[in-house]
């Protein structure tokens, strides 16, 4: 196979305007979703593309982050640097300047996300496959060798990562139904904080209409009469059959989450999210047995593998929302997956990149660790801004087809340079 060299590496600010009250929550008020951008450049003609999330102010920060982490990629052939990926990530993670700013979270991590999801792009460009059949075509061996697992030993050291990946390789065939019929996906977008109970009203039943049977409602108002009346209306537009959940965006300190979490759990929702500061680990705890039957679900905001470890051991979620935007990227993601399918929690994943690239790492979590289907978050709002759009029909996401993480953006494949 020729080789594929990294020889040029460029780092972009790409910002895209929502439309009034897209986006908004409890904390966000008026968000502007940006990406920073890894794009990739081989001396055969290759370009990939990484992406991570910000919200405006900031986004610049993350790409000069990534020009300084980048600079060990330059002369680098994708598969070599693939081969042994995790001990790379954690080297580059553990640049002992950079690692001063985080260690492992905030602009350096988030920099890192965009990196490393700009190297499985280019990877799975290079072998001409979508991102989800690049990762089942692994061995365990292979997808181990991707993970930095260090700090989990306690709980998921590489022997027991192996192992669980073998366990569910006998039986993957009884899973790739998953690649025809599709994943499930749970609409977003109905229920932004700024909406009127009209139009919350109006784009449930024109979701339902597109075959969505889950939609979250942002909660966490100053009014809380407002939230509770709006949660009954959702829950009377989907009927009993219909799955709701209500996201705080981290609004409420723990007596009010306690308090409001059993006002809304009579609206029986599949989950409460983000019910108080993220760095709260024993408020988490404490609020999980408080409301109980209620569960809890926070990801977005949890940082790092070693923050996902603590929360899971403890009790804390129930539902875990990792995101491969937040974390350090694709091999993150899967390390995190494994700790939640090892200690019996499902992976619901928070869409910071639209759903591009976790329609892919839904359908590895599923095929190979053996996860049980819940649903994948639709936000459609900028899907008219990548190349290949994730493709959503009667609610369920269509498997991607096009080589590649379904990263690209239309802005920038007009303008390479």
């Amino acid at each position: 196979m020729p080789t594929c060299v990294v020889d040029r590496i460029f780092a972009y600010d790409m910002r895209y305007p929502l439309k009034e009250g897209a986006g908004s929550d409890a904390i966000h008020r008026d968000p502007e979703y940006c990406f920073a951008v890894t794009q990739l450049h081989t001396t055969n003609g290759q370009v990939a593309t990484g992406i991570t999330l910000t919200l405006g102010d900031g986004n610049q920060l993350v790409c000069d982050a990534i020009e300084i982490l980048t600079r060990p990629l330059i002369g680098m052939d994708i598969e070599e640097l693939m081969g042994d990926f995790g001990c790379f990530s954690k080297r580059v993670a553990d640049d002992s300047a950079m690692r001063w700013l985080g260690p492992h979270k905030g602009v350096v991590h988030l920099a890192l996300a965009s990196v490393t999801n700009a190297c499985f792009d280019l990877w799975a460009k290079r072998r001409g496959v979508p991102l989800w059949k690049l990762l089942l075509d692994l061995t365990p061996e292979q997808v181990v060798s991707l993970l930095d697992l260090s700090y989990l030993e306690d709980v998921l050291a590489p022997a027991q990562a192996l192992e669980m990946l073998r366990a569910h390789w006998s039986s993957r065939p009884e899973r790739s139904d998953v690649l025809h019929r599709g994943y499930p996906g749970y609409d977003t977008s109905v229920g932004w904080m700024a909406y009127d109970d009209r139009k919350v009203r109006e784009l449930t039943q024109r979701a339902i209409g597109q075959g969505f049977s889950a939609f979250k409602l942002k909660v966490g108002s100053l009014d809380e009469g407002r939230d509770l009346r709006r949660a009954a209306m959702l829950r009377d537009c989907v009927g009993d059959a219909g799955t709701i959940m209500f996201d705080a965006n981290q609004q409420w300190n723990l007596p009010t989450a306690k308090r409001i979490t059993r006002l809304l759990a009579p609206f029986r929702p599949l989950w409460i999210e983000e019910p108080t500061h993220p760095d709260d680990l024993l408020g988490h705890v404490e609020l999980a047995r408080a409301i109980a039957p209620v569960h809890l679900a926070a990801g977005e905001h949890i940082p790092n593998r070693v923050m996902f470890k603590n929360f899971l051991k403890a009790g804390a979620i129930h539902f875990v929302q990792a995101d491969v935007t937040r974390l350090a990227g694709v091999s993150e993601f899967i390390t995190v997956s494994m700790l939640a399918k090892k200690l019996n929690l499902p992976v619901v994943p928070h869409v910071g990149d639209m759903g591009q690239l976790h329609q892919h790492l839904v359908l590895f979590n599923r095929i190979a660790l053996g996860h049980e289907v819940f649903f994948l978050e639709h936000i459609p709002h900028l899907q008219s801004d990548f190349v290949f759009p994730a493709q959503v029909q009667d609610g369920f996401y269509k498997t991607a087809q096009e080589p590649g993480a379904s990263s690209d953006l239309r802005l920038l494949s007009t303008q390479c340079p």
